[in-house]
């Protein structure tokens, strides 16, 4: 159902505090605190011994008590004592995950810890780069499978209906798409020319007249995006042209975190090339970023409502191209994980 061997976004960095707190990654109860070093800790929370949740439990330093019978762990996820004065069993102990900060974000590695590697995560452009303005929302839920909200990213054309009033333009209907297939993902983009400005990006860009468009989806396996909104003036875009020093470039980042397989939490940020130090516009773009991803939220529930009680067979058009080689490409890959797991347990 999911690939493992990945990074996913457990939390906004400030959301994990000394405080025991519960999240759930991959239909997986997690226990995350803070240490006394100030570093995550991401723990199976429930206990051994009678599966009571350890984040029911109490904090003593560094060590994690359960609140039912006082096996108590350290952050490994080893226990330390047991009570009855004997012998700690050896199966004492709990699942302990690798996380890593980055980005303002807490990542969480579900797989072989021994594979975790932090350089694999998310590389971002431009972030902390002081010439560029970052704006960001708080964590989404959504009652939905993550891969529809994957296939969501890699659709440009269904801003024509569901973003009418911010990021639609008559070119989103129809203008042709093409599908690249990477090394860690599938790109879906278009270029539309010498088209009115979808009135989102009309607030901010800074020119008058039509534009060249860019549209660049971009979903990386397992289900982390990127979404590039290039805006130039007419006659200065398109894949041979050269921009306008007027240019402006949103690249808006996704990571959607599978919580169970109908319940997705989704993290959100932009970072834009203009203005970066202009408070009033970080949050007039993430207001009107989040009630855009408000609609999408509205629309993929009711996508999840309608797939779970179809009485007959959807249909895919050709503008579904892209998100079907995510699909099964990504498919292949948990396929061939849950193969070498499989031969690994024998």
């Amino acid at each position: 159902m999911y690939l493992k061997n990945a990074w996913y976004v457990a939390a906004w960095a400030d959301e994990v505090t000394d405080a025991l707190g519960q999240i759930v990654v991959l239909g997986q109860k997690i226990c995350v605190f803070r240490s006394e070093a100030e570093e995550v800790v991401a723990l199976e929370d429930a206990c051994p011994h009678r599966k009571l949740p350890l984040s029911k439990g109490r904090r003593k330093g560094d060590h994690l008590e359960c609140g039912y019978h006082g096996l108590t762990f350290d952050c490994a996820g080893q226990c330390v004592w047991a009570p009855g004065g004997g012998r700690i069993p050896s199966n004492a102990k709990v699942r302990a995950y690798p996380c890593h900060e980055k980005y303002g974000l807490v990542w969480i590695w579900m797989g072989n810890p021994a594979l975790a590697d932090p350089s694999e995560i998310f590389e971002i452009e431009h972030f902390g780069d002081p010439a560029w303005g970052l704006n960001r929302g708080a964590a989404m839920e959504l009652d939905c499978n993550y891969l529809l909200m994957c296939d969501n990213l890699l659709d440009p054309t269904h801003v024509a209906w569901v973003h009418e009033g911010s990021f639609a333009q008559d070119a989103t209907r129809d203008t042709p798409l093409r599908v690249t297939r990477t090394e860690d993902g599938i790109v879906v983009h278009r270029w539309m020319m010498d088209v009115e400005p979808a009135p989102f990006y009309k607030k901010v860009i800074g020119f008058s007249g039509n534009c060249d468009r860019l549209q660049h989806y971009e979903v990386r396996y397992p289900s982390h995006a990127r979404i590039r909104a290039v805006f130039t003036p007419a006659g200065t875009g398109g894949p041979d042209g050269k921009l306008s020093p007027d240019t402006f470039i949103m690249d808006s980042y996704n990571f959607m975190t599978p919580v169970t397989e109908r319940t997705t939490r989704y993290y959100w940020f932009q970072l834009r090339n203009i203005r970066p130090d202009d408070a009033a516009l970080s949050k007039m773009m993430s207001d009107d970023v989040r009630h855009a991803f408000e609609e999408d939220r509205a629309v993929l529930n009711e996508v999840q409502i309608g797939m779970e009680e179809k009485t007959s067979p959807h249909i895919d058009l050709p503008i579904d191209g892209g998100p079907l080689r995510f699909r099964r490409r990504l498919q292949a890959m948990i396929n061939e994980e849950a193969e070498v797991d499989r031969q690994m347990a024998q």
